[in-house]
């Protein structure tokens, strides 16, 4: 058995590999990377490294040769058309090259979220190939809420967002990688699609808790507009389009699209890593 992980010097990629490791052989994982000199850390392991890129055709052909199955990490192209081209690329190589199990990195609840065209585009696609398949339709990252910057809100006190206090289903992307690795690694789950998001949402008011409990300084939430969350986070520093990008990323959440939940990764994985664990290493 040969496994194909792209996107193998990404921090989602990169995740699944250091959990394959733990199950299977470095010899039985292939990373197809766009920058060789990245993966330098990849091939000290054993592990074979492919250079390929979705723009290039002929290079994603040559690089899924004699592979057994595929985990297509999702491009991070901006441009969603090109997007659409990329995808198509990796799908008609991996049908040429005869792979035997495609898993895709989708978004949750793909078909009620119209930001997640390209997702479906390309879970339609695969479907076109007949190949056995496992859409792994990934929450949102609980990195993107949970990092260093948590240390400022704890020196200021206050967590400020627009999120009205609604919840919110993120997953860390270690969990999201070993629910990969796991498809990758047993039988049983060709055909299937899953939506990876937690099943114990959390809220912000939660989280100042959780930082107040901590660091044993009083932290709260308070809730600001659309319009002043952007004005804060530029004044913070983010640039203007970061700030946007957050903003409305909060406004999703205030919508009350980031609540719906299943135990879809609990049992492909069996736990969820705590919000307060992931807290406690992002302070660390």
């Amino acid at each position: 058995m040969k496994i194909i992980v792209t996107g193998a010097t990404g921090q989602l990629g990169n995740l699944v590999i250091q959990h394959l490791l733990k199950k299977i052989p470095a010899s039985q994982i292939i990373a197809v990377v766009r920058n060789l000199e990245k993966a330098a850390a990849l091939a000290a392991l054993g592990i074979e490294v492919r250079l390929a890129d979705y723009n290039v055709p002929e290079s994603l052909h040559n690089a899924f040769r004699l592979g057994t199955k595929l985990l297509f990490i999702s491009s991070s192209e901006s441009d969603d058309t090109l997007r659409v081209v990329q995808h198509a690329n990796v799908v008609k190589a991996a049908r040429d090259q005869k792979m035997q199990h495609i898993a895709y990195t989708s978004f949750a609840f793909a078909e009620d979220n119209p930001f997640a065209r390209v997702h479906l585009a390309t879970e339609n696609a695969i479907h076109t190939t007949r190949i056995p398949y496992t859409f792994l339709r990934n929450g949102g990252y609980t990195e993107f809420f949970i990092n260093s910057s948590l240390k400022t809100v704890i020196e200021n006190g206050t967590i400020l967002t627009n999120t009205n206090n609604r919840k919110v289903n993120s997953v860390s992307r270690s969990d999201l990688a070993l629910a990969a690795a796991t498809v990758l690694i047993e039988e049983g789950h060709e055909n299937k699609t899953y939506n990876l998001v937690s099943n114990t949402p959390w809220s912000f008011d939660d989280l100042a808790e959780i930082l107040s409990e901590i660091s044993g300084k009083s932290v709260i939430h308070q809730s600001v507009s659309y319009e002043e969350e952007k004005s804060l986070l530029v004044q913070a520093g983010l640039p203007k389009s970061a700030a946007e990008t957050t903003a409305f990323i909060y406004r999703t959440i205030a919508e009350g699209q980031m609540e719906r939940t299943t135990d879809d990764l609990q049992q492909l994985i069996g736990f969820q890593t705590p919000i307060k664990e992931l807290v406690e290493k992002a302070l660390q």
